[in-house]
C-alpha cells in the first residue's frame, strides 16, 4: 500500500461510517485485516480496507451477526464461490429477521391490550404493572400480601 492512499483510523471512520472503536475492535476479533503500521505506530488503511470495512457496515446496517459478516466477506473474497452459499445465507437472516418481527409485533399487541385496559387516572390499579409482575412463585406465596389480580392480557398469534 502506497503512503499516499493510506488513511489514518480516525479518517477511515469517517469515510466508511465505523467509529474507531469498532474498527480496532473488528481488527481484534479477525473479521477485518488488521491496518498496516507507519513508523509512528499510527494504523495505515488502504483502499481495499476501507472497501472491507464499508462492507462489514452495510451488513451491520442488514443486521447480519458478525459470524455472519464473517461468512459473508469469506464468500465476497472467493471468488471461485457459488452463489447458493450467499442466497442461503441471506434467505436465513431473512428468516431470522421475520421471526423476530413476529416477536415484535406480538409484543406490541401485548403491550397496546395492557395500555388500553389500563384506567390511566389517578387509582393504583394497573394491568400493565399486574401483568410485568406475573403471578407470585410457589415459594413466595405466603410471603406477601396478596393483591386482587386482573386478568392477564395476551395475544396469540
Amino acid at each position: 500500500m502506497s503512503a499516499a492512499a493510506s488513511v489514518t483510523i480516525g479518517v477511515a471512520a469517517r469515510r466508511t461510517g465505523i467509529s474507531a472503536k469498532m474498527i480496532r475492535y473488528y481488527e481484534e476479533i479477525g473479521l477485518v485485516t488488521s491496518a498496516q503500521r507507519n513508523a509512528g505506530g499510527y494504523r495505515l488503511y488502504g483502499p481495499e480496507d476501507l472497501h472491507a470495512l464499508r462492507f462489514v457496515r452495510r451488513a451491520r446496517d442488514l443486521g447480519f451477526s458478525v459470524e455472519e459478516i464473517r461468512a459473508l466477506l469469506a464468500l465476497w473474497r472467493d471468488r471461485g464461490r457459488a452463489s447458493a452459499q450467499v442466497k442461503a445465507l441471506a434467505l436465513g437472516h431473512v428468516a431470522d429477521l421475520r421471526r423476530r418481527i413476529a416477536a415484535l409485533e406480538d409484543m406490541a399487541r401485548t403491550l397496546g391490550d395492557l395500555a388500553r385496559h389500563c384506567g390511566g387516572d389517578a387509582r393504583p390499579d394497573c394491568p400493565i404493572l399486574d401483568d410485568l409482575a406475573g403471578p407470585p412463585a410457589p415459594d413466595d406465596v405466603g410471603r406477601r400480601p396478596e393483591r386482587k389480580r386482573r386478568a392477564r392480557f395476551t395475544t396469540h398469534g
